[in-house]
Order: structure tokens, then C-alpha cells, then sequence
């Protein structure tokens, strides 16, 4: 070694002190098993929320609009065949007592289509994996799913509710908003989880259109929407007040006419049940990866 330079202390390993931006990444320092993130993950959450609510919208003509349109037609043919001459029903004009249901109805139908699509479309192009991969809990997945299935359903009720504003005849005033607003909101969620449901049971798009024909619509229409349940026969008042749907409509009906054929508060406790019970089917099967993990 020259003469005058310092010697130089031997190169341990072991003993080397690492600075913060040597030292091992999180995800090498957690035992195997243990998860990194604790809490929710909101970051994650937000992300998968706006993918679901951007695919909807990039074709919102289709899926908000169209939607405003056909309803509206509907409105158009029930009040010229029966809403002529007068026409009440418990007490109120036709055009008045349907607009609310055929609302509601549209919010239902389209959380149902949104919610029963995202899966599905994952198991048939493959990308099933997108879902599952990212370091989000099954709530989260949940969460992320059926919120941006609800979004849809509000906006489209809202381009429902402001179409029918401008149409001539028909008063679709709230008088209960808080009502009008859980009611929906149940009715979306109750379509939302079924939706899910139908996504993971699913193999390809004939057996979610056979739930959409054979379940969704047949119920959805046969839940008093252009008729009052108190008028039909006693059978068949019970086997409406058997359908979940029934009590969405009239209770959607309600906080926009203060009129209902069914218990408000026992309607919206059932509701709320129903969707517990729903998610905790939902959250028990997405959790096993029925159907969607090998």
C-alpha cells in the first residue's frame, strides 16, 4: 500500500450498514401470507369504481339514454290507451300514478344489466383476471361493482325523471325525497346483487338473458307499476306482495305522491334484509371464487 493514504477497513457483508433506499421493498420483508395493506384500499377501490362507471359511460347513449327513451314510450302508449276519459287510480291521475314506477323500474332494470355484465364479459374474453389480481378484498370487489351499478341506475332515473318534467299531462313532483331516494336506492342495490350473482352463475350471455326474460322483466311488471295490487283478486294481491319488487314500487311511488299500496316501513326494513342477505351471498361465493377460479 503507498506510503501516506489511510488503510482502508476490510468490506464485511454482513455488518455493512444499508441507507433507507438500499433496504428491502415492503412486500420482501412481510412473512408469506400476511397482507400489506391494511385497512381498505381506497386507492384501489376509486380505480376499479371510475374503470366500471367510464365503461358504461363511454356508450352513454346506449346505456343512460336509450334507457330514458323506452321508458317514455311506455308512458306514451299506457296514457293514451288507458289514461283517457280521466282515468284515477287510488285517487290520483293514470299518467301520475305510473310515471314514479316506470322511474324506478328503468333505474332496476339497467343496475341489473350493469352489474350482470362485468364479470361475465371478464370469463368470456379471459380477462377474468383483471378482477382477481389486484390487491383488493372481497369487499372491496363488491363495492366496486355495485357502486358503479347504482351510479347507472340514478342517471338514468334522472334522465327519466327530467324527461318527464317537459311531458305534457304528467306531475312528477317529490313530496317525499328521502323516501323516494332509500327506495331507489334499495331497489338498485336488490337488482345490483342479483346482477352479481347471475355474472359469477353465468357460463355465457344466453343464461344472463334468460334471467334478464324469465326473472327480471316478468317481476319488474307484474309489480304494480301500471296497476294497483288492491284491485286484483286476493290470490294474486299475495302472491304481489310475495314479489321484492312490489315493495320498490310503491315505495318509490310514495315519496312522489305520498300514496302506497303496501306498509311503507315494513316495505323498506324487508328491502334493507333482502340486500343484506344478498351481499352476504355475493361476498361467501366471490370469496371461494365460485366459478371464476380454477
Amino acid at each position: 500500500m503507498p506510503l501516506g493514504l489511510p488503510r482502508q477497513a476490510p468490506t464485511d457483508r454482513r455488518t455493512r450498514v444499508t441507507t433507507p433506499s438500499e433496504q428491502s421493498p415492503i412486500w420482501v420483508q412481510t412473512p408469506p401470507g400476511e397482507p400489506i395493506l391494511h385497512g381498505v384500499n381506497w386507492g384501489g377501490l376509486k380505480t376499479l369504481y371510475i374503470k366500471e362507471v367510464r365503461r358504461f359511460f363511454k356508450v352513454q347513449m346506449q346505456t343512460v339514454w336509450a334507457p330514458a327513451i323506452t321508458t317514455l314510450l311506455y308512458l306514451a302508449i299506457f296514457t293514451v290507451a288507458l289514461g283517457r276519459g280521466g282515468r284515477t287510480v287510488m285517487g290520483v291521475n293514470f299518467a301520475d300514478f305510473i310515471a314514479p314506477g316506470l322511474i324506478v323500474m328503468a333505474m332496476i332494470q339497467n343496475a341489473f344489466a350493469n352489474a350482470s355484465f362485468s364479470l361475465l364479459v371478464g370469463k368470456m374474453q379471459g380477462n377474468i383476471v383483471d378482477y382477481l389480481m389486484p390487491p383488493l378484498s372481497t369487499g372491496e370487489l363488491i363495492a366496486g361493482l355495485v357502486g358503479a351499478a347504482v351510479t347507472r341506475a340514478f342517471l338514468v332515473g334522472c334522465a327519466v325523471w327530467l324527461a318527464m318534467l317537459l311531458w305534457p299531462g304528467v306531475h312528477v313532483g317529490v313530496e317525499h325525497p328521502l323516501w323516494a331516494f332509500w327506495f331507489g336506492l334499495m331497489g338498485a342495490l336488490l337488482l345490483s346483487f342479483l346482477g352479481l350473482l347471475t355474472s359469477l352463475w353465468a357460463d355465457k350471455f344466453d343464461h344472463a338473458a334468460a334471467v334478464t326474460n324469465f326473472v327480471v322483466t316478468p317481476l319488474s311488471l307484474l309489480s304494480g307499476t301500471f296497476y294497483s295490487v288492491e284491485q286484483l283478486a286476493p290470490s294474486f294481491r299475495a302472491i304481489s306482495h310475495a314479489n321484492p319488487f312490489f315493495y320498490v314500487i310503491s315505495g318509490f311511488r310514495y315519496g312522489f305522491l305520498g300514496i302506497s299500496d303496501s306498509p311503507i316501513v315494513i316495505g323498506a326494513t324487508a328491502l334493507l334484509a333482502v340486500n343484506v342477505a344478498l351481499w352476504a351471498l355475493c361476498y361467501s361465493l366471490l370469496k371461494r371464487g365460485w366459478k371464476i377460479k380454477q
